[in-house]
């Protein structure tokens, strides 16, 4: 499964957290994430991933890029609810494309961890399919 990383500066620490508390099952996945959470992600465990842009500068709409494509499986995005984000309509886009595309989406610790113990039972194995039907097509 591809899977992304996004966190907002105050949820940082706690996506950081969750890659370390989750890293045996995350190290199977290819993983992708905006530029500074990466780069945490990376100094503080053993995972390897494709960093794009900060948010701010265009990362997430990197990320929408693949969910338009139908190239990412799940995305893990901590928001923090209570700071205004100046980047908001990049990060609304993202969030509707992951409605449209039915992406299932984390956007605080408990819900990543439904997602993540599911991916680990194989109750995500459905994205499988689909990727199958879009190579079917081509």
């Amino acid at each position: 499964m591809k899977i992304a990383f996004i966190a907002h500066d105050g949820k940082k620490a706690d996506l950081v957290n969750f890659a370390k508390a989750y890293e045996s099952i995350l190290s199977k996945h290819e993983l992708y994430s905006t530029g500074t959470t990466g780069t945490r992600i990376m100094e503080q465990t053993k995972l390897q991933l494709h960093r794009f842009k900060s948010g701010p500068l265009g990362g997430d709409q990197e990320i929408g890029a693949l969910i338009a494509k139908n190239l990412m499986d799940i995305v893990i995005f901590f928001r923090d609810p209570l700071t205004p984000q100046p980047h908001e309509p990049d990060i609304l886009a993202l969030l509707r494309l992951c409605d449209v595309y039915s992406i299932p989406l984390a956007t605080n610790m408990g819900t990543a961890e439904i997602l993540i113990h599911g991916l680990e039972r194989g109750d995500l194995n459905w994205r499988t399919l689909i990727h199958e039907k879009e190579n079917e097509k081509k």
